[in-house]
């Protein structure tokens, strides 16, 4: 993996191609076992992307906030690191966060398709 940025978070009151085998244990000279752990960044469509660093939980998301939100929770009592990898990533576990936003994103990739076709068909 890239370099990553490892900071701890404070806490407030679908699997395509192999992008899962980016997301490797993390180092325990890195991060203690006992402190949860999640990855945070995007994915191909630029939607927000919360995994947990053991592949337990995870969850999509519109906003940054929201993702670091879902990790902050998942982790209550304790606090928890939030490791933000350089590369996209897929979330390749059951969504445990917004259903809707992934809706949307196929519907978006969708209508992307779509009107690269018929700007094609235009063209020609």
């Amino acid at each position: 993996m890239a370099a990553i940025a490892v900071q701890a978070a404070r806490r407030r009151p679908e699997a395509p191609q192999a992008h899962a085998a980016m997301l490797k244990p993390l180092d325990p000279d890195v991060v203690s076992a006992s402190i949860p752990a999640f990855f945070i960044g995007r994915n191909k469509a630029g939607l927000w992307v919360a995994r947990e660093a053991n592949g337990r939980i995870g969850g999509v998301f519109l906003l940054k906030s929201s993702a670091v939100d879902f990790a902050n929770h998942q982790s209550e009592p304790v606090r928890c690191a939030l490791v933000f990898p350089t590369e996209s990533f897929e979330l390749d576990l059951e969504n445990g966060g917004n259903p809707l936003i992934v809706l949307a994103a196929r519907l978006l990739e969708g209508a992307k398709q779509l009107l690269a076709r018929v700007i094609t068909r235009q063209r020609t």
